[in-house]
């Protein structure tokens, strides 16, 4: 755990215990909360057969990014979390969306 506290630059082991918890959660519901979206959209197994987990995982990305900076901030570590937010962004490719 001090590798990852030394890494994230956090302050105490209650913080990084609060990060996990944060990540936990909103992987979970990012996946819980794609399933309706799809039904919303029209998007069936059925319909796209193979190509129905490639499209469904696409769609979990911007619910995943959305949630875990909003259960970031319900927990307190809305900081982190933009943080962390932006330096993903930008190793994708993406930095153009914030400013400097």
């Amino acid at each position: 755990m001090g590798g990852l506290r030394q890494r994230w630059g956090l302050t105490s082991n209650f913080q990084l215990t609060l990060i996990i918890i944060v990540f936990a959660i909103t992987g979970s519901a990012s996946a819980w909360l794609s399933k309706p979206f799809c039904v919303w959209l029209g998007i069936t197994k059925e319909d796209l057969g193979f190509w129905f987990t490639p499209i469904r995982l696409l769609l979990i990305f911007p619910i995943y990014q959305v949630l875990l900076v909003a259960i970031g901030f319900l927990f307190g570590q809305f900081k982190f979390f933009w943080a962390f937010e932006k330096k993903m962004l930008k190793s994708m490719g993406l930095g153009f969306l914030f400013k400097k």
